[in-house]
């Protein structure tokens, strides 16, 4: 049986909660970790967001890349291009 963690934190100023470091290395946290949350009541719950397989998502790409009639060539020369521009923004 897993073992049940249990700590306490507080919110700063600007609404940041620090994740107590038992809890990350548990986990598996790394900064910039999402989290969607939840309010229930009087609680808040957070739930790691994470990011499909990438067998999944290619998957899923070339799917939506057929319905839409895209070419692998175009969908490469359009991120050229938003790359391109990306960087000229910085």
């Amino acid at each position: 049986m897993s073992r049940r963690l249990l700590a306490t934190t507080k919110m700063s100023s600007r609404g940041q909660v620090v994740v107590p470091e038992e809890f990350r290395e548990k986990m598996g946290l790394e900064e910039g970790t999402q989290f969607m949350v939840l309010c229930e009541g009087d609680a808040l719950i957070f739930k790691i967001i994470m990011p499909p397989p990438k067998k999944d998502l290619t998957a899923m790409l070339a799917r939506v890349r057929k319905q839409a009639g895209i070419k692998q060539e175009e969908i490469a020369a359009l991120v050229k291009e938003a790359r391109k521009i990306a960087k000229k923004e910085k």
